[in-house]
């Protein structure tokens, strides 16, 4: 399983980003997906969250600006950023569980994709 993240970038205090996580192989369907971020000196932490069955989950600082969403044709979990603040900033990373695999095979990560916010 590969998972690969694009479309960081820079965006000024108040703009929009849309990320994107392509999942290789044949577990995107039946596996939760997953947005971190992280900035340096910090733990990682869990900004969004998509279960196999469309359930959200977010944390409290991005309610209402961030969306996430899955296409499970085309093995995509989107990021859909708006009303992006500087503190926002951060490497961001999608995970994808699957808890139906084998203990050994139920989770992996993107590479992340920066997301720099200029205030």
């Amino acid at each position: 399983v590969q998972l690969q993240a694009s479309g960081g970038g820079l965006v000024q205090a108040g703009g929009s980003l849309r990320l994107s996580c392509v999942v290789s192989g044949s577990i995107f369907s039946i596996s939760d997906m997953s947005w971190y971020r992280q900035v340096p000196g910090k733990q990682r932490e869990l900004v969004a969250a998509i279960t196999s069955g469309g359930r959200t989950n977010y944390v409290d600082s991005v309610k209402g600006r961030f969306t996430i969403s899955r296409d499970n044709a085309k093995n995509t979990v989107f990021l859909q950023m708006s009303s992006l603040k500087p503190e926002d900033a951060a490497v961001y990373y999608c995970n994808v569980y699957c808890r139906y695999c084998d203990i050994a095979r139920r989770t992996y990560w993107g590479q992340g994709t920066q997301v720099t916010v200029s205030s």
